[in-house]
């Protein structure tokens, strides 16, 4: 029996013929390839475009899957009143079990639904932060590890196929598509650095946050939204851990020796001082009981000179060629000590100023992060700039020893917020720069005290755009 294929293509031939169209000779010599060249546009599947609404009216449900977390149930109500401004359509959400899926659906997270109709998507092995999207059979899965891949897969879905921006918590576009269809999807994205912060004022509300992918510390994003990386403290935490006005008195030998003076005024800890060493490891372990929920500790030099200059101290510094030595001596003590109460805990230190230069021979432990410091840099010209060249060489040397390296970067002009400061283009460079030398984490500090500050706004979702793509064109998103 012929197929409906074969009886339409000799219905062509016929209607041909009936037509007066000569189909003899060379003509006729003609239909063969004709007949040929249909079948094989029957040979390549069709693009499996996915309704999302018609005409204002949803075209699928959203389905939350039993076990949700939070974050994953309110990306879900999310999704729904998003979609529905963009269409004008109301959508149901519908919660289900792999027996009941209806045929056109949106299946948020990854559930037992998401693994019983997308077995090819290892859901298990998906990293904390990564996504998928992908449609097959009529269903559209937006999905990821936890505890924030399925948050991200829908802002991602919401930005990149919808079209909706983010640019600050008080400016938003959502476009108006009363008939919206997303393409066939195979998509599946981590972000290049584990942590990420555009630290501006435009930029600190946690919503505005998780829609742009930056999960820093500060302004701390609830769990609700997916949360964030937890520090306890962030930085120059010396002092904090060892107040003088507590113990100055009776340990004066536990800080700075300065031009033949114990000191604690524009000055650091005694680091090589066996007592201190103990000391600050009791510390540490107090504020991680205080904080279980942190995952990285700041024991970080004060913002200021005043390394100590006692022999122990001056004798390691002197060895290692930067007083770096002492300093990472000091810190890879303290992480091998708490490291059996505190196994997934990282011990953060700086990189900054008078530490900026790496040692010779010691190397940071593995549970040791070091953030490096760029303040000294020409911020109008990028990073690998032969005006940066010794940042640079700071930077590759780091890179080689440190096995989780962060930037502090600099973006603002801290004499002046307001004036135009020349380093919209190299924001793209340096984010390249950093994820190309293997950087974990980048800290981009900018304006922080208020609103107002010169393209504020610009800077601070470029930002966090590049910390999850740097491969981005960063002018295109200045443009945009």
């Amino acid at each position: 029996m012929a197929s409906p294929h074969q009886n339409w293509i000799a219905g062509l031939v016929r209607d041909a013929r009936l037509s007066g169209v000569n189909t003899s000779t060379r003509a006729q010599a003609t239909w063969p390839a004709l007949i040929w060249i249909f079948l094989l546009t029957l040979a390549v599947p069709a693009r499996a475009d996915f309704p999302i609404a018609n005409r204002g009216k949803a075209a699928c449900v959203i389905v939350q899957q039993p076990g949700a977390t939070l974050a994953e149930s309110n990306a879900v109500r999310e999704l729904a009143g998003t979609l529905e401004k963009i269409t004008g359509a109301t959508f149901q959400i519908q919660e289900a079990g792999d027996a009941n899926v209806p045929e056109r659906a949106i299946i948020i997270g990854p559930g037992a639904v998401a693994r019983a109709l997308f077995p090819e998507v290892a859901l298990d092995k998906l990293g904390s932060e990564e996504l998928v999207m992908r449609v097959k059979g009529g269903r559209l899965l937006l999905a990821g590890g936890r505890p924030r891949g399925t948050i991200y897969a829908v802002y991602h879905f919401l930005q990149k196929q919808c079209g909706v921006r983010w640019w600050a918590p008080w400016a938003t576009t959502i476009p108006h598509h009363p008939t919206l269809r997303v393409p066939e999807l195979d998509v599946r994205s981590r972000p290049a650095f584990e942590y990420r912060e555009p630290y501006w004022f435009a930029g600190f509300e946690p919503q505005w946050k998780a829609h742009n992918g930056a999960n820093g510390e500060n302004h701390s994003i609830p769990d609700a939204l997916g949360g964030c990386i937890k520090y306890k403290g962030f930085c120059h935490t010396f002092y904090p851990l060892v107040p003088p006005d507590k113990y100055f008195g009776p340990h004066p030998e536990w800080y700075s020796l300065v031009n033949g003076k114990r000191t604690h005024e524009n000055a650091q800890l005694c680091l090589s001082n066996p007592e201190l060493r103990d000391f600050v490891v009791l510390r540490v372990k107090e504020w991680l009981r205080e904080a279980p929920e942190a995952k990285i500790i700041s024991v970080t030099q004060n913002d200021c000179a005043g390394a100590c200059e006692c022999p122990k101290c001056k004798a390691i510094d002197d060895a290692e060629g930067s007083p770096a030595g002492s300093m990472l001596t000091f810190v890879n003590y303290i992480a091998e000590k708490i490291e059996p109460e505190f196994p997934d805990v990282a011990v953060d230190t700086f990189a900054y100023q008078y530490t900026r230069h790496p040692p010779k021979t010691i190397h940071p432990r593995p549970n040791v992060i070091v953030r490096l410091c760029s303040i000294e840099c020409n911020f109008r010209e990028p990073l690998d700039h032969p005006s940066n060249a010794a940042f640079l060489a700071d930077l590759t040397t780091w890179s080689k020893m440190c096995s989780r390296l962060y930037v502090w970067d600099y973006v603002t002009d801290f004499a002046n917020y307001v004036l135009p400061h020349p380093n919209w283009f190299v924001l793209g460079p340096n984010v390249r720069l950093f994820d190309a030398y293997g950087v974990k984490g980048v800290f981009e500090e900018g304006a922080y005290a208020g609103p107002g500050e010169e393209m504020a706004e610009l800077r601070s979702w470029v930002l966090a755009q590049l910390l999850w793509n740097p491969q981005q064109d960063d002018r295109a998103l200045i443009k945009e």
